[in-house]
């Protein structure tokens, strides 16, 4: 499964494009659409190769999916909504979290969408961007 273009437009609009280098809410040196490997300070890009490090992360997250027990037992929604929670907070933050132990259990469990509302923290403050995307991620894993 890939995820849909709709949800690729919401990522980019949460990431936002930034074409120089900057510290990430969590002061992670970022670039584009919240792209981090490997980026340095002081460092610029065009769209274009924004665009290329985007397609390259999120077929990063989409691979690390892929082998996930359930991943032949979800819908669009549910993967859009994994891959864009992955893409954001990172396939080790999302292996230990409850989310992804209840999901392994039943991913159908109709608490699931709750454990997305819980991810809205950075440095123990809650960010209003993380609550509007968390809330679009719960929805997306509810939507059939």
């Amino acid at each position: 499964m890939r995820m849909s273009d709709y949800a690729l437009e919401r990522l980019k609009e949460f990431e936002g494009l930034r074409l120089r280098s900057y510290k990430c809410s969590a002061g992670v040196w970022t670039i584009g659409y919240g792209h981090t490997k490997g980026v340095k300070e002081g460092q610029q890009i065009d769209r274009r190769t924004a665009e290329k490090f985007l397609e390259q992360d999120i077929e990063y997250f989409e691979q690390f999916l892929a082998k996930e027990p359930y991943a032949e037992d979800i819908t669009q929604g549910q993967w859009d909504a994994l891959v864009d929670f992955l893409f954001n907070l990172g396939i080790g933050n999302f292996q230990n979290s409850t989310l992804r132990k209840k999901i392994l259990k039943d991913v159908d469990e109709p608490s699931i969408p709750d454990e997305f509302r819980r991810w809205v923290y950075s440095k123990g403050v809650v960010l209003p961007g993380l609550v509007k995307r968390r809330e679009w991620e719960a929805q997306m894993f509810e939507w059939e």
